[in-house]
C-alpha cells in the first residue's frame, strides 16, 4: 500500500516522485514503462536525432494530416526513465509572460506566470543569472551553450540588423528577441530530469522506482481510483494506493489511460466497448503542437568553418508576427550545421534554421483504436489545420529569409529554394514539408468549464483519488519548447497535493 503512485518517469514523474518521496513517512512508487539503463547515444544530446524511432521512443505514428498531404509523422516521446527529457535536443527555455497568463484567461486559476515564476526558479540552478527570475539551488543545472564555431555569429549579427533585440535571458526579464539560449546539457553530455531528481535519491526506503512496467488501467471503486494494474516482463500486478494516483504519462500516454479505464467521452468508450467509470468529455480533445519548417543557407567557403566535426552551434530567435500580440507566435532556431549538397555529395557549409508556430490555432485529438492500451491510439495533431495557421507560418519563414539574406557569408538559399517566393508557393512548401516539433499538449486540460478534464488544482473532474500533472494539462500552447514548463507544473503540482512539504 503506497500513499502516492506516479504513473510515467518522464520529466513531470521524476520531479514529483523525488518531492513527493521527500519526507521518509510517505511511500511513493515510480512506474515507468521503458528501461532504466539509457542507450549509449543518450549521453550526448547532440545526438538526440539519432534517438527518434529507436527502442527509447514510443514511436507513435499520426493519423494521415490532412493539411498536410495527408503524411503520417513519427510523434516521438520518450519511453525511458527521465522520458522525453532523455531523448529531447536539451533546450530550456520557458514560455513568454503571456503564455502563462492565457491559461488563467481560460479557467486555470493560479497558474498565471507570476504564481508559476517560484516553481520554475525551484526547478533549476542557473550560475551567474538574475536570481529574481532564475534558480540558485535547484536539481537541473542549465547554462548558456558552450560555443563551438565562428559561423553563427554573422546569424546572430544578422538578426540583431533585422531589429530583433538582444535577449541576456529569455528566461528572465526579456523574454522576446535573439539569445543564447540555455541547456540541460553541459558540455555536450545530457542532464535529464532522472539524472536530476530520480538517480541521486534512489536509496531513499521510501521510494519505489519500477521500470518496465507497463500500466494497463487504473483501478476504480466507483468512482475512486484506488490503484493501478501493471505488468513487469508479462507478470500482471495490481498496486493499491492510501492517497492518490497521480498521473504523468504524456499529452498522449495520460489521456489513453484514461480512457482504456473509461474516464473519457462517455459516447466514444461505448463506441470501443469499454465501460464508463465518468463521463469526461474533454479527455483527448485540444490536442495542440507546434509545427515546424525548415529554411536552409549555403555559405561561401571563404567563410568561417562550421562547428567541431559532432558539435553543433545555435540560437534562438522568439518574436510576433503581429506586433499587437501579447504572447510570441514565432520562433526560429539557428543551428550551425553542415549540410550535403543537392545531388547527395560531400557535406557543405551552411547555416539551417528549424523555424516553428508557437501559438497554433489548429486543435487536434487523441482517440482510441483498441480497447486495449497495447494498441497505439489515433493520434491527429491536425497541423496547419488551423485558419490563421499557414498565414503566420509563411509570415515566420519571411521573417527568417530576411535575416539570412543580410547574413555575411551568404551564398545560396537551398530550402525553400528562389523559386518558391508567393504566398502561394510558400504554402505549397510548407504543407510539404512540416513536421512535428515534439511538443504535444493539451489532451487532459485544465479549466473550470464543461470540457475541462483536471480542476486548477489538477485534480480529474468527477474522478476522486486522481491527478494528473503533464504537458497533456496545458489549457493553450506554450510559446516554448516544454520541458521547463512540464517540470515547473510538476514542482508546483507536489506543493498541491502535499501544502506543507515546502
Amino acid at each position: 500500500m503506497y500513499d502516492y503512485i506516479v504513473v510515467g518517469a518522464g520529466s513531470a514523474g521524476c520531479v514529483l516522485a523525488n518531492r513527493l518521496s521527500a519526507d521518509p513517512a510517505r511511500r511513493v512508487l515510480l512506474l515507468e514503462a521503458g528501461p532504466a539503463d539509457a542507450v549509449p547515444e543518450m549521453a550526448d544530446w547532440r545526438a538526440w536525432s539519432r534517438l527518434l524511432g529507436s527502442e527509447v521512443d514510443w514511436g507513435t505514428r499520426t493519423v494521415p494530416q490532412r493539411s498536410a498531404g495527408n503524411t503520417v509523422f513519427l510523434l516521438s516521446r520518450g519511453k525511458v526513465l527521465g522520458g522525453s527529457s532523455g531523448i529531447n535536443a536539451s533546450m530550456h527555455v520557458r514560455g513568454h509572460r503571456a503564455t502563462y497568463d492565457k491559461w488563467v484567461e481560460a479557467g486555470a486559476k493560479g497558474w498565471d506566470y507570476d504564481n508559476l515564476l517560484p516553481y520554475f526558479k525551484r526547478s533549476e540552478s542557473a550560475p551567474g543569472r538574475d536570481a529574481a527570475y532564475r534558480g540558485t539551488d535547484g536539481p537541473m543545472l542549465v547554462t548558456p551553450p558552450a560555443r563551438t564555431g565562428m559561423l553563427l555569429d554573422a546569424a546572430f549579427a544578422a538578426t540583431v540588423a533585422e531589429g530583433h533585440p538582444v535577449s541576456a535571458d529569455l528566461n528572465a526579464a526579456d523574454m522576446t528577441g535573439v539569445s543564447w539560449h540555455d541547456l540541460t546539457g553541459i558540455e555536450g553530455r545530457r542532464q535529464s530530469a532522472a539524472d536530476a531528481y530520480i538517480r541521486p535519491h534512489l536509496d531513499r526506503p521510501n521510494l519505489t522506482v519500477i521500470t518496465d512496467a507497463l500500466v494497463h488501467r487504473l483501478v476504480m471503486e466507483g468512482r475512486r481510483c484506488s490503484g493501478v494494474e501493471f505488468t513487469v516482463k508479462g507478470q500482471p500486478t495490481r498496486t493499491e494506493t492510501a492517497g492518490e494516483v497521480v498521473l504523468s504519462a504524456g499529452a498522449l500516454g495520460s489521456p489513453h489511460l484514461l480512457m482504456v479505464s473509461g474516464i473519457g467521452p462517455a459516447a466514444h468508450l461505448r463506441e470501443m466497448g469499454i465501460e464508463v467509470r465518468a463521463d469526461v468529455a474533454g479527455v483527448g480533445a485540444n490536442l495542440h503542437e507546434h509545427p515546424q519548417a525548415l529554411h536552409v543557407v549555403r555559405t561561401s567557403p571563404s567563410g568561417p568553418a562550421p562547428s567541431r566535426p559532432g558539435l553543433v552551434d545555435r540560437f534562438v530567435l522568439r518574436f510576433r508576427t503581429d506586433p499587437a500580440e501579447p504572447d510570441p507566435d514565432g520562433e526560429a532556431v539557428f543551428l550551425d550545421y553542415p549540410l550535403p549538397s543537392a545531388d547527395g555529395g560531400a557535406p557543405q557549409k551552411g547555416v539551417t534554421v528549424a523555424f516553428a508556430l508557437m501559438t497554433p490555432s489548429a486543435r487536434g485529438s487523441v482517440r482510441l483504436a483498441g480497447r486495449d492500451i497495447d494498441t497505439q491510439p489515433l493520434v491527429d495533431p491536425n497541423y496547419l489545420g488551423g485558419p490563421s495557421d499557414i498565414d503566420r507560418m509563411i509570415k515566420i519563414l519571411r521573417t527568417v529569409r530576411r535575416i539570412t539574406a543580410r547574413m555575411a557569408w551568404h551564398e545560396e538559399e537551398l530550402l525553400p529554394g528562389p523559386d518558391v517566393r508567393s504566398d502561394e508557393e510558400c504554402a505549397v512548401y510548407l504543407r510539404d514539408s512540416i513536421q512535428p516539433f515534439w511538443h504535444p499538449a493539451g489532451t487532459c486540460r485544465m479549466g473550470n468549464d464543461a470540457d475541462a478534464v483536471v480542476d486548477s488544482n489538477l485534480r480529474v473532474i468527477g474522478v476522486s483519488g486522481l491527478r494528473i500533472a503533464d504537458a497533456s494539462i496545458m489549457p493553450t500552447p506554450i510559446s516554448a519548447h516544454n520541458n521547463a514548463t512540464v517540470l515547473a507544473i510538476a514542482e508546483k503540482a507536489a506543493d498541491l497535493i502535499v501544502p506543507a512539504q515546502h
